[in-house]
């Protein structure tokens, strides 16, 4: 799996794409919000990991950005970004998660040690300007 449009693509006008990983939809309705703040016109959502890989197979290219949340259902972030990395998934990973600080970092080492290209770990709610600088995006003038 290749990511062919860039971050430095998106500040040429094409806007990136970003797969959101999360089985909270408020979560998916914020993340929606900023990220359209950010620019991104492309976002597809999943509500556990085995749902995102689905997602992901039917997605040519792969999404420049995946934002993902550590504890979900059937599937967890842990068990997700591994079957990702697998995959040999190149774009961007975001890792999200509402309750343990300590499992958030532990995630985020298993990820960048399985090759995952890390851009940050946050505890929810992330804020825009931290999504942004994760992202490299701009957030738009209104």
């Amino acid at each position: 799996m290749e990511v062919t449009v860039t971050k430095e693509n998106a500040a040429h006008g094409e806007s990136p794409s970003v797969l959101v990983v999360d089985d909270d939809e408020f979560a998916h309705e914020v993340l929606r919000e900023m990220l359209g703040l950010l620019g991104v016109s492309a976002m597809h959502s999943a509500e556990d990991g085995r749902k995102a890989l689905k997602v992901l197979a039917g997605l040519h290219p792969p999404p420049d950005f995946l934002i993902c949340d550590v504890f979900m259902p059937d599937m967890d972030g842990i068990e997700f970004l591994e079957q990702l990395a697998g995959l040999g998934y190149s774009g961007g990973v975001v890792i999200l998660s509402g309750v343990d600080a300590q499992m958030l970092s532990l995630s985020r080492e298993l990820a960048a040690t399985n090759g995952l290209n890390i851009l940050g770990a946050f505890i929810k709610p992330v804020g825009l300007q931290q999504l942004s600088n994760a992202l490299a995006l701009p957030v738009l003038e209104s």
